[in-house]
């Protein structure tokens, strides 16, 4: 069984971590293992109280399953990763098969947040772009793809996106190895990653 080496990208929401991750894994077939299966399982809520919950904070993670599956990846493992509907802001009874590969793509939010998380890459990766253009690009996303009106979009990111931004996900640009410009062309950025990672 061969060790992968993981690869972590974290910074704000809709900074351009997925298409830096995306290109990254096209050109390393790299499998991407982002966080947003691991929000906490809420089917004991109703879907109004879902709703209200701040998924923008670390505890909304499930970090026992996510260090273990984490943990497991890194020594080369499979695993069963947990899916999530944004619709119902709730698990789905069904999971993913995940298989390691000698490079392994880690990206969400928090995945430069935790000592425990930081341990195991062998690369990390910080993404920064304006508070602007992460709204248009959360707009756009989140009312296509997750059901979401432009205002609750909007309410939501001035609420929790901003305050959550400036208090947990900003600080970990220290700790990583590149810091790249989202606003940059993806192809610029992904030919830096790759001459970092010597790849």
């Amino acid at each position: 069984m061969l060790k992968a080496t993981l690869i972590g990208i974290g910074g704000p929401s809709c900074a351009g971590k997925g298409e830096i991750a995306a290109y990254l894994s096209a050109r390393l077939a790299a499998p991407i293992l982002d966080f947003d299966g691991y929000y906490r399982e809420q089917s004991n809520l109703t879907y109004e109280q879902r709703c209200l919950v701040n998924y923008d904070r670390p505890e909304a993670i499930d970090t026992d399953l996510l260090f273990a599956q984490v943990g497991a990846l890194a020594a080369g493992e499979d695993i069963y990763k947990p899916v999530y509907s944004f619709e119902r802001h709730t698990r789905d009874t069904q999971t993913a098969h995940f298989q390691p590969a000698r490079w392994v793509i880690v990206e969400g939010l928090f995945t430069l947040y935790w000592p425990e998380l930081r341990a195991l890459y062998s690369t990390a990766i910080y993404i920064e772009a304006p508070d602007e253009v992460c709204l248009e690009r959360r707009i756009d996303r989140d009312t296509r793809t997750r059901g979401r009106t432009e205002e609750e979009v909007r309410r939501r990111f001035r609420e929790h996106v901003q305050p959550a931004a400036r208090e947990f996900i900003r600080p970990t640009r220290q700790y990583a190895g590149l810091v790249l410009d989202g606003t940059r062309p993806i192809r610029e950025s992904g030919e830096r990653v790759l001459s970092f990672l010597g790849a």
